[in-house]
């Protein structure tokens, strides 16, 4: 059955993968400047017009450690624009996906964390995303609520030199030593792994609380160390602590996500973390 989606803050990575698999169903997509989630006048114009079945919002204020700084807007994107975006898709009798992070938890346990686990959010960003959690949660009529890790793709970011993968191939091109934290372990997730597991949900009434995220975990170190090897690239890579780094934000130690819903639910599983990696740079290669 076709099913007609809205998606929210298009030309990102999770938004330029929808359009490419969503090939079966009717898709809207809406840039940041054609209808911003905090304007829900807009918003609701553009459903009225086009009745989804279902709104895909994947429009936030990531900037992880600019949100320390930018608490107001960091809560007012990821936080307080979801009621009124729930409000809309309630009205509209529309499913609403929104997605979260693997920063709403603190990192102190060291087994991955469960839907069931109580976050504990240690930076702004992860506050927020939290508090947007909450809010759709409570006034959400039919929604899929998504969790996911370090997203890279080749869409959206990539000609911006934008996700971690293309941030190491630029920096090993340039001769450059390279520093990367070594002490905070997680998922790293390609995009179009996510997008496969998630459209078979968007035809689906089992709604809810996801993780969805690559099989497996590393250090951010030894990702990097995987790219260079399956790029057959020399690079300088030093490992560093994440009080070296001195990042403004604080980040978990520890942020593995565990799919036990997903595979309760009975959804597709998304590969380990090399495979998905070696497929994202064998197509970077033939784009």
């Amino acid at each position: 059955m076709t099913v007609r989606i809205l998606i929210l803050g298009a030309g990102g990575q999770l938004a330029n993968e929808l359009e490419r698999v969503l090939r079966e169903d009717e898709v809207l997509s809406l840039s940041h400047a054609e209808a911003d989630i905090c304007d829900h006048e807009t918003v609701a114009r553009h459903v009225r017009a086009f009745h989804p079945d279902c709104i895909v919002n994947t429009a936030a204020y990531h900037r992880v450690d600019d949100c320390e700084d930018e608490v107001e807007r960091s809560f007012r994107v990821n936080a307080i624009a979801l009621k009124g975006l729930c409000n809309v898709a309630n009205s509209a009798g529309a499913t609403l996906v929104h997605f979260s992070t693997d920063y709403v938890f603190d990192g102190a346990q060291r087994r991955p964390y469960r839907e069931t686990d109580p976050p504990n959010p240690i930076s702004i960003y992860g506050m927020s995303k939290l508090s947007g959690e909450q809010i759709v949660r409570r006034y959400g009529e039919r929604y899929f609520l998504i969790r996911t890790c370090g997203l890279y793709s080749g869409g959206g970011s990539r000609s911006k030199g934008g996700n971690f993968v293309e941030t190491m191939l630029r920096l090993a091109s340039e001769g450059r030593t390279i520093r990367v934290v070594n002490d905070q372990v997680a998922t790293p997730t390609s995009a179009k792994d996510l997008v496969k597991s998630l459209v078979p949900m968007l035809h689906s009434d089992r709604y809810g609380l996801y993780h969805m995220t690559n099989n497996g975990s590393c250090s951010w170190f030894d990702f990097a160390k995987e790219i260079f090897r399956l790029a057959n690239l020399p690079a300088k890579v030093q490992p560093v602590s994440t009080a070296e780094f001195r990042s403004k934000a604080r980040r978990p130690s520890y942020s593995v996500l565990d799919n036990l819903a997903l595979r309760e639910a009975g959804f597709p599983e998304l590969p380990a973390w090399q495979e998905a990696l070696a497929e994202y740079l064998r197509e970077r290669i033939t784009d």
